[in-house]
């Protein structure tokens, strides 16, 4: 599907570079190649400024060291046990060795703000520049899903890919053919600014592996489960509609467009909330929070709240144990942060 690129251009050099993590704001699930190819997907989605850095350069061994929360040194590429490491460097060199991958991230993995999304396109980013090879964005995003979706066999969505590449505050139309349109949302100056300012997110302090939530979705989606489907189409009109409300500078309404898409996403699995994530939104939306809903597959991770009463909600939070991480948005997307 994608050309293997020769060695022949490769330099000793260091590269680094960095994704930005993602917060989805609306249509989140329509990615999904389960439901986007029988019914179309549309997903909201912003990118934001935690990122996953990776650092990639060829070391005086000839060994294939790779460094993330474990470690390994291998000769063969296929006795590489991170897959995402393993794949990557299948489908971008011709029998890679001699080669020092590092990575490390902003925040943790599993706290739903598309880490493997990130990480991967950091990663090819890296791999095609340590070649002195151009991917255009799109062509990136497409190959980070390819090998989620198409070698691993993973229960994943397009968006993370895709944001974490363009960057910005974008709409994602996922096509029945597999196509992906990218459309930058169209804000005023004055909407941008509050959106960033007025969007707050607190760790729950609970990680969770999105696989079993999303294999759940992606197997009732296969066979047509009337519910599930109900349900997606129902959240990708809602994704429709938040953007409209941001566009036209309502933010109000699309925090209550926020409120009305978490309602709908708890009954997509009985493991997307618990009693104590479920406490923490009641207790946000009692404290300020016009709307709200946890980020990612769920089970876990960070609570975004829409709020134009700040202080109270960040009390309240506080008070309940769960710390704030700041965010602004990312307009770069996968970049080149240093080469030397």
């Amino acid at each position: 599907m994608f050309p293997l690129h020769r060695q022949s251009k490769i330099v000793r050099s260091v590269i680094i570079t960095r994704s930005p993590l993602r917060i989805s704001l609306g249509g989140g699930g329509t990615d999904l190649p389960s439901y986007y190819r029988q019914y179309g997907g549309f997903v909201l989605s912003a990118a934001i400024d935690k990122y996953v850095y990776i650092t990639v350069h060829q070391p005086f061994v000839d060994d294939l060291i790779l460094k993330y929360s474990q470690m390994e040194r291998v000769q063969k590429v296929e006795d590489i046990k991170h897959p995402l490491m393993r794949e990557a460097l299948r489908l971008t060199w011709d029998e890679p060795h001699s080669l020092e991958i590092t990575s490390f991230s902003e925040i943790p993995a599993g706290t739903g703000l598309g880490s493997s999304g990130s990480f991967l396109t950091a990663l090819l980013q890296a791999l095609y520049l340590q070649k002195r090879t151009i991917i255009p964005k799109q062509e990136l995003a497409e190959q980070a899903c390819h090998i989620e979706i198409e070698r691993l066999n993973e229960p994943v969505g397009k968006q993370d890919q895709y944001i974490a590449a363009f960057g910005g505050i974008c709409c994602f139309e996922f096509k029945k053919n597999d196509s992906v349109v990218v459309t930058p949302v169209q804000l005023s100056a004055e909407t941008l600014a509050n959106l960033e300012d007025n969007l707050v997110l607190f760790y729950t302090g609970q990680t969770r592996s999105a696989s079993a939530i999303l294999r759940d979705q992606d197997t009732k989606s296969k066979v047509q489960d009337k519910a599930m489907v109900e349900n997606l189409h129902l959240i990708k009109e809602l994704g429709l509609q938040s953007r409209d409300a941001l566009e036209s500078g309502n933010l109000t309404r699309f925090a209550e467009l926020m409120h009305v898409h978490w309602e709908h996403k708890k009954q997509r699995s009985d493991n997307m909330s618990n009693s104590a994530i479920n406490d923490w939104y009641e207790l946000g939306r009692s404290n300020g929070a016009l709307g709200g809903k946890l980020i990612g597959a769920g089970g876990g991770g960070f609570l975004m709240f829409y709020t134009e009463d700040k202080t109270r909600l960040r009390h309240a939070m506080r008070s309940a144990g769960l710390r704030e991480v700041r965010t602004k948005f990312d307009f770069q997307g996968t970049m080149l942060v240093s080469q030397s």
